[in-house]
Order: structure tokens, then C-alpha cells, then sequence
């Protein structure tokens, strides 16, 4: 075990180049929320994000025995840091981030509550559970449901189906993933999944809010298809590539929750997002 810790040990096992995904649902949910409240806006973001962060740790201590057979280059089996420690940092991730949230509202702290328990039953069960996706997806729809309820209105409608079509779209890009690299056929109807937020927001919508969700549907269906085209194609796929493009799609499906009705001020951020989290995924990995 090296007696040094090197920070990107620790970016490594938070998956840090995720985390502008993780901002990006905080700021349509809180918007579709009703906004306002900004003094809160920094305890949501920090808490979501030790939520987060301390789930892909507990992550690697989890899969630790898997990893010595199959991942050697993770930090746990490489010998970066021990199992223990990153336990430790993990769970004590998860009760910072539930803390913080509580200057968000009972509200905010409950969806907090619940983000942790199925972040914990996700690294549980992913391994063995074949529905693990959903509850990846389960995951962003409680960050979406915090979220919401930090705003001013409150937690409404908008954040709650847009929450869940975001979940559907995560628990696709979660049934890609589960694919691997491996020659096996994958069965289509996952990547019907993906396309639930564009549906949503045509269905939604009307007038001129319906023609502003068509344009960041388009931007959508295409990152969608740039992503996912090598899955239609015969023999192994680069399953970490697609899915890390899915991952940074989820960017693209907040910015169309919120496209029909934000500002430019706040629909411009999205984009700053995206690029972050492609930015971030080539200093990084995520898987």
C-alpha cells in the first residue's frame, strides 16, 4: 500500500468527471422547482455532490473483490488505498451530503435520504440484480426530487415527470452498459428508453414552448445516436465509450426539462456543463 495518497486516487474514485451531470440535474430541478431560494443553491449543490462522490466510492469498496479478478488497475486492487479507508470516506460522504441537505427543507432532506439508500442498494446488488439500471435511474430521479423541492414553489409536477423521464434514460444507458465489450447481442428496447425525455417534453409542451423543446430534442436525439450507432453494428463494442457519451447526455436531457421555460442566463450553462463533462471524462475515467 503506497503510504502517499495522490488526489487523483481520490478523483478517480469519485468519478469526479460525472459530477457536471450531477450539478446539471440540481439546476433544472430547482428551476422546475419554482428557482428562488439561492442562499440554499450551495448546500444542494455541495450535498448532492458528497452524495454522489460518496456513492462511487462505496462503489469501488463494494466491487473490491471483483475488481482483484477483473480490474486490477482500480485504486482499491492497485494497492492505492486500502478497502477500509475508502469505506470510511464513503459513508462519511453520504452523511455530509444528507446534512447539508438539510438547510434545503425536510422535503429536500427526505429525497436526500432515499437518494443514499438506493445508492447503497445500487452498489449492493448491480453485480447479481439484472434490473440494477432502474435503480440508477432511481438515483437522478431523487436528486431532480431535492432539487425541486429547494426551489420556491417547491416540489411540483414538472420536476417529479421530468425526474422520471430522466430515469428511464439512465436506466437505458444503464442496460447498454451492462453489455460490456462482449459479441453478445444486445436487445434493442433498452435504447427505447433513451428517447423517453424527448417524448415527454413534445407531449408536454405546446405553442412556442413545444417549438423551443423540438430544437434541444433534435441536439438530444443526435448525441443519442452518435452515442449508441457502434450498438447496431456486428461484433464487440467499446461499451465504456458509449456509455460515458450517454453519461454525458444526461447535460443535454436537463437542458431540454427546462429549455421550454429558463432564461438564457441559465439555459446557457448547460452547454458549459456538457463540455465540462467531456472535458472531465478525458482527465478522468468513469468506469
Amino acid at each position: 500500500m503506497n503510504s502517499a495518497l495522490h488526489p487523483r486516487t481520490l478523483l478517480v474514485l469519485g468519478r469526479v468527471a460525472n459530477l457536471p451531470t450531477v450539478w446539471s440535474n440540481c439546476l433544472a430541478g430547482w428551476w422546475l422547482g419554482g428557482g428562488g431560494n439561492g442562499w440554499k443553491l450551495p448546500f444542494l449543490f455541495l450535498g448532492v455532490s458528497l452524495l454522489h462522490t460518496g456513492g462511487m466510492f462505496l462503489n469501488d469498496a463494494f466491487d473490491a473483490d471483483f475488481d482483484r479478478q477483473r480490474r486490477l488497475e482500480r485504486p482499491i486492487p492497485s494497492g492505492k488505498i486500502s478497502a477500509q479507508l475508502v469505506w470510511r470516506l464513503g459513508f462519511g460522504q453520504l452523511g455530509m451530503g444528507i446534512f447539508l441537505l438539510l438547510f434545503c427543507g425536510q422535503m429536500a432532506v427526505g429525497a436526500a435520504f432515499f437518494l443514499a439508500l438506493f445508492i447503497l442498494f445500487y452498489n449492493f446488488s448491480h453485480r447479481f440484480f439484472t434490473a440494477s439500471p432502474w435503480l440508477m435511474g432511481a438515483c437522478r430521479f431523487w436528486i431532480y426530487a431535492g432539487a425541486g423541492a429547494t426551489g420556491a414553489t417547491g416540489l411540483n409536477g414538472w420536476p417529479i415527470f421530468c425526474g422520471l423521464a430522466l430515469a428511464f434514460y439512465v436506466a437505458g444507458a444503464g442496460y447498454v452498459a451492462r453489455r460490456g465489450n462482449s459479441r453478445a447481442i444486445i436487445p434493442h428496447w433498452p435504447l427505447l428508453l433513451l428517447a423517453t425525455p424527448v417524448i415527454l417534453a413534445i407531449a408536454m409542451n405546446t405553442g412556442s414552448f413545444r417549438l423551443r423543446a423540438i430544437g434541444i430534442s433534435a441536439l438530444v436525439i443526435l448525441w443519442m445516436g452518435r452515442c449508441v450507432r457502434t450498438v447496431f453494428q456486428p461484433g464487440a463494442i467499446n461499451a465504456g465509450r458509449t456509455v460515458a457519451g450517454l453519461m454525458a447526455g444526461i447535460v443535454l436531457v436537463d437542458w431540454l426539462a427546462v429549455a421550454p421555460v429558463c432564461p438564457f442566463w441559465l439555459g446557457a450553462m448547460f452547454p458549459v456543463l456538457f463540455g465540462a463533462t467531456l472535458l472531465l471524462q478525458k482527465l478522468a475515467p468513469t468506469v
